[in-house]
């Protein structure tokens, strides 16, 4: 057997780093070893992944791969790091203030860790190039969208992902469900995406573990005329104090709103299911209805009593969610579950784009 021909994966979120290193010589991209690092590490993050790659009796990495969820107006397309990329990464990262400057920050890291390997960004925005202009358009004047302000969607990787291991039946119809910290929903016809709650930044759409999702844009009016808040802190209720946590009051983590028993828990759950479901019927008419719905994420993958609460708020559009998630019911429209696998489909990009040169 040939030495492997390793290609590093980082796939960087809010609180961790989730790594994965494969072989990409073969016909299919194999993992060889996969694990989760704390990001406040730097350098000792990467020690700890080397370590990983010398227990599996790996060699070095020939590139690493990058999950870059937002590369502004102009990177829509996976490539190669270079200089440009970087300066246009530098002036995205407005458009995602939590995800692009630890990007910034650990690809830094990974340069000077690796020196002379290849640096390959993939995109979340990249799948959604394909959306129609009724769903890229936000209704703002013609100057902002010249701009880039327009829908760009995110979580394209996943989705990605969920087209890839659906392969040869992947419906005409798909509905895919991202719920996780951060979550969406993405419409996708015969394999392209054509609609996604997500919008200029991954803040907006459903309701998410500490972000706010879609609101009234006239609350944060509201905030800066009567209390005076300034953009740090409209960010921080966006991003940082809201969703789960903010109607809670005690944790933007799903799983610890599950164990308590109090109004505003329950509230909190309830109003995320409510504001998943509403987003899949939006997608619903996107696509003019449904054959398959998706569920995936952490959240999506492993929580059975969000997926059913969901299913019941769409009983009425003939989704029914069986006790195996696999059946297809009467209406036509079933709801599975499928692993999210962005690491294996930044892996299988980072072999395309290697074998281009």
């Amino acid at each position: 057997m040939s030495e492997p021909r390793v290609a590093l994966v980082l796939n960087s979120g809010s609180s961790s780093l989730k790594f994965a290193a494969f072989d990409i010589a073969g016909a299919e991209v194999r993992t060889i070893v996969a694990g989760q690092v704390d990001p406040a590490g730097g350098a000792a993050a990467f020690g700890a992944i080397d370590a990983a790659l010398t227990q599996a009796c790996a060699p070095p990495p020939v590139a690493v791969g990058h999950r870059i969820v937002h590369g502004g107006p102009r990177l829509l397309r996976h490539c190669r790091i270079d200089a440009a990329v970087i300066r246009e990464l530098e002036q995205a990262e407005p458009f995602a203030p939590l995800h692009v400057s630890a990007a910034l920050a650990l690809l830094a890291t990974a340069t000077a860790r690796y020196p002379g390997r290849p640096q390959i960004a993939c995109f979340d925005t990249a799948f959604h190039a394909t959306m129609p202009d009724v769903a890229r358009t936000l209704p703002v004047p013609h100057a902002m969208r010249t701009e880039g302000i327009h829908r760009y969607g995110f979580h394209g990787l996943s989705c990605e992902s969920i087209v890839h291991q659906l392969g040869e039946d992947v419906p005409k119809r798909l509905v895919i469900a991202h719920l996780g910290n951060g979550a969406s929903v993405t419409a996708v016809c015969d394999g392209q995406s054509i609609d996604t709650s997500m919008g200029l930044t991954p803040a907006g759409g459903v309701m998410m573990g500490t972000r706010t999702g879609d609101i009234d844009p006239g609350i944060l009016l509201y905030l800066m005329r009567v209390r005076g808040s300034d953009p740090t802190e409209l960010e921080r209720l966006v991003n940082r104090q809201s969703g789960l946590l903010g109607v809670s009051g005690l944790s933007g983590d799903m799983r610890v709103l599950h164990d308590e028993d109090g109004p505003d828990a329950r509230l909190a759950v309830t109003m995320f299911c409510r504001s998943v479901a509403k987003q899949i019927a939006a997608m619903m008419t996107a696509l003019g209805g449904a054959d398959t719905i998706v569920f995936t994420g952490g959240i999506g993958e492993h929580d059975a009593v969000v997926r059913q609460c969901i299913c019941d708020d769409l009983r009425w559009a003939g989704v029914l969610l069986s006790p195996d998630c696999s059946d297809r019911n009467d209406g036509g429209c079933r709801a599975i579950v499928c692993a999210s696998r962005e690491e294996d489909q930044i892996a299988r990009h980072m072999r395309g784009l290697l074998a281009d040169r």
